[in-house]
């Protein structure tokens, strides 16, 4: 049962001739040493028990114990003899039930007795462990977490973010909550008692999280004084313990919960919370747990979106050479019914590469699900753009800067992918793989960060490939490698065209090859001698793809022909943006100047088993 301690059951000392007090939780299991508390002479006992109590008589040798079930009944004294008791309905006064122990001597008579009064008690630490959305009361799966469909485990939302211009930059950093709207991306956990009005003196519930947890996990109470609600933190950064005045009688207290940090290279993703019941020992002792009842949350991961989900809304850098262009995608946004935000030059700073500073996935839990941008460790300019335009109610924001490593080009966010659904050797990819741009294996070439790196790994549900994209001067994956909406049910370059094909499932049919042509530059990497139409913008079926400018046959540019050839067959539209001066001339092209907010997958990721 989730809440019996490890180890043996508690263990109580009957004393002949007296009456001793004890507290008992619902449930749970309490032993006392029959023959250790006999007097001189007692060859026999028998056993008395108030309704509220189960007694069981557990003989050394005997695998089955023998029940208890009323007065009367006499067995012989033996060592290793001992009694277990426990209460199945809390007590509604302290001391209100109560096992006395006789003791005979030969031929049966009466030499002395000992007692215990106990008082039941009932304590539950609940959390939402199926995912319908309801704190179901004491699961048997509370305290662990399996993936998939049949799986199990409750869910935390990372509060990254905020819900008021006057917090500091995400909810996560704060320990304050400052109304009801930032408990609603919690998860709730639930503390049920029953029993007496009041503990038996000395008696504590206390919560508690371990160090190693208290970065992770934040814990708050709501109090309602009277004039308005507070929302107090009980557990979290600098408070390990919690002591929960006890309420008496059946009560439910209702705790908040939120993750602190994302999945990462330390961190699994898994936090335990605990409920213990403290009992006195002696004075200047601390008191000692006799029962805990642990809860585990898994922090929900942070989720790429491919290009085959619903376009939301599309951001651009409005630039002094860029206006043209500007107009012509405000023009395909319209087209394929979502939004378009401007970042203007106040924010940007002069950095044009919108996709290489930020990428736009989400997190959800069963109760609740919103946008989260990464923001990347590069930093060229528009690093107050994810703070200031997008973090805000239900938007939220995660940064991983490396302290000691150095940043290269391919640390830009052009060079993170996410395929769409797959499915590899018989093993289902629900959700994509996330594709990375890196060096060969064996070389010493560039390669992302390992803290970036190490985050998208630790998220485990969007398992990532990594490609070979050093040839490249910028050395970004969507260089050569982008994903469009095709009615079948799959969504340079041969080494990559091989390690697509084993990761992702592909045949060679499911590949379309655009023309693109490339020139070395003095470094001996590759760069596009025209606009690349591989980095082109997915919105739905509107495709907006860099103006090739190839040679005109027929009053058409044939690179454009053989483009439309190749994907308006699929039920694509095809509109060629013209960006060699705002962004081609700069070693980049429309899909590099642009970043796009998608739907979140229907898929829920917890269904899914790494």
């Amino acid at each position: 049962m989730a809440g019996e301690m490890p180890g043996e059951p508690r263990t109580l000392r009957l004393q002949h001739g007296n009456r001793i007090e004890a507290l008992c939780v619902l449930g749970s299991h309490v032993r006392t040493d029959v023959f250790g508390a006999a007097p001189a002479g007692a060859v026999a006992f028998g056993v008395k028990h108030t309704e509220g109590v189960s007694v069981d008589v557990l003989f050394r040798g005997r695998a089955e114990p023998e029940a208890v079930s009323g007065a009367g009944a006499r067995w012989p004294l033996d060592e290793g003899t001992v009694l277990r008791f426990s209460m199945s309905r809390a007590s509604s006064e302290v001391n209100d039930n109560k096992v006395t122990v006789s003791f005979y001597a030969e031929g049966g008579k009466p030499i002395n007795q000992a007692g215990v009064f106990l008082t039941g008690v009932g304590i539950s630490l609940d959390v939402d462990a199926d995912r319908d959305g309801v704190v179901e009361k004491n699961s048997p799966n509370k305290a662990s977490w399996a993936w998939g469909p049949e799986g199990h485990g409750a869910i935390l939302l990372v509060s990254c973010d905020k819900e008021f211009p006057f917090i500091p930059p995400s909810d996560c950093d704060s320990e304050q909550v400052f109304n009801r709207e930032d408990l609603l991306d919690m998860a709730q956990m639930v503390l049920r008692t029953e029993g007496p009005q009041r503990l038996p003196r000395g008696y504590e519930i206390v919560l508690s999280i371990s160090v190693s947890d208290a970065d992770k996990v934040g814990v708050f109470y709501v109090q309602n004084p009277f004039f308005g609600q507070r929302y107090v933190q009980v557990l979290g950064r600098r408070k390990l313990f919690h002591a929960v005045p006890y309420p008496g009688g059946a009560a439910e207290l209702h705790f908040f919960v939120e993750g602190l940090r994302f999945p990462d290279e330390t961190f699994s993703g898994l936090v335990s919370i605990h409920v213990s019941l403290l009992e006195p020992l002696a004075e200047g002792i601390p008191h000692s747990p006799i029962f805990t009842d642990t809860v585990v949350f898994r922090v929900a991961p942070w989720i790429m979106t491919p290009n085959t989900l619903a376009p939301v809304n599309l951001l651009v850098c409005s630039m002094k050479d860029n206006y043209l262009f500007t107009k012509e995608i405000q023009s395909l946004v319209a087209k394929a019914g979502c939004k378009l935000k401007v970042c203007f030059g106040y924010i940007n700073r002069g950095d044009r590469w919108m996709q290489d500073e930020i990428e736009l996935g989400y997190t959800q839990a069963p109760h609740k699900s919103f946008p989260v941008v990464l923001d990347s460790p590069r930093e060229r300019g528009m690093e107050q753009l994810p703070v200031k335009e997008l973090l805000g109610p239900d938007f939220g924001y995660v940064h991983k800067e490396p302290l000691f490593e150095a940043m290269a080009s391919l640390d830009s966010f052009g060079n993170v992918e996410v395929s769409p659904p797959v499915s590899v050797a018989g093993k289902e990819y629900p959700l994509g793989r996330i594709l990375i741009g890196s060096s060969f294996p064996a070389s010493a070439g560039r390669r992302m960060t390992r803290l970036v790196r190490d985050f998208l790994y630790a998220q485990r549900v969007q398992a990532p490939v990594e490609l070979y994209s050093d040839w490249l001067a910028a050395g970004n994956v969507n260089e050569f490698v982008n994903f469009v909406p095709t009615s079948d049910k799959k969504r340079c370059i041969d080494w990559n065209r091989d390690i697509l094909k084993k990761e992702l499932g592909l045949l060679e049919e499911d590949i379309i090859d655009l023309p693109a042509l490339f020139k070395l530059d003095k470094q001996g990497k590759a760069v596009p001698y025209f606009p690349n139409t591989v980095t082109m913008i997915v919105l739905a079926r509107d495709l907006g793809i860099p103006k090739p400018f190839g040679p005109v046959a027929g009053g058409e540019c044939c690179l454009e022909r053989r483009i439309r050839a190749l994907l308006e067959p699929l039920g694509l539209c095809c509109r060629f943006l013209e960006d060699v001066a705002s962004y081609h001339g700069s070693l980049g092209e429309v899909r590099c100047g642009t970043s796009v907010q998608r739907q979140p997958f229907a898929f829920q990721w917890w269904h899914f088993t790494p």
